[in-house]
């Protein structure tokens, strides 16, 4: 009864609706072609050309799928994570291997959890620019803008912002290097 006094009435109608429609509608949805048609039903916005595979979501109440932008020609792997809590926002050509998680929220529990003054909630968006890599497994943290052209190493833990045109990985991730301007590689 807590979590229902706590997020209130109506939110909790939302979830169960929320839960519902993705219990039982999502997995009749098994074909990418399906599956990107339902999600621009129930709100996102997916460019052309982008396929999503078995995607998982949660915090559908706080903010639907309206929150989810996907640029044209994208690629969400299979069982990436996405928090709908804050919007997430993928522009063109940006690939999610295998299992990405990518939140936009974090919460230690109930307002009276010992340690919400130490780590009060937070809700921020992402935002993963054009011409992006993120490796299989990769964390992505509230708040965190990966720059164009930026490859996210595997198992990486994003934390702060990614400066365009250059790797990062570990955890949490650093740069280990830039990535070479396509037209000067051409020019070699």
């Amino acid at each position: 009864m807590k979590a229902f006094r706590t997020i209130g009435f109506w939110r909790s109608i939302r979830h169960v609706l929320w839960m519902a429609a993705y219990t039982f509608i999502y997995p009749l949805l098994f074909v990418s072609p399906l599956r990107t048609l339902g999600l621009r039903l129930a709100g996102a916005a997916i460019g052309r050309h982008s396929v999503v595979m078995n995607l998982r979501l949660f915090n559908l109440d706080r903010g639907g799928l309206g929150n989810l932008r996907l640029g044209r020609d994208c690629f969400v792997g299979d069982e990436c994570l996405f928090d709908m809590a804050a919007p997430i926002m993928l522009g063109d050509q940006v690939t999610l291997a295998e299992r990405v998680i990518v939140l936009t929220h974090t919460n230690v529990g109930y307002p009276d959890h010992p340690l919400q003054t130490e780590f009060p909630a937070f809700i921020a968006p992402v935002r993963i620019l054009e011409g992006c890599y993120i490796g299989a497994g990769a964390v992505i943290l509230p708040g965190v803008t990966i720059g164009p052209r930026t490859a996210i190493g595997a198992g990486a833990v994003v934390t702060r912002d990614v400066e365009e045109g250059v790797v990062a990985a570990g955890a949490p991730a650093r740069v280990t290097r830039a990535l070479v301007a396509r037209e000067h590689a051409e020019q070699r």
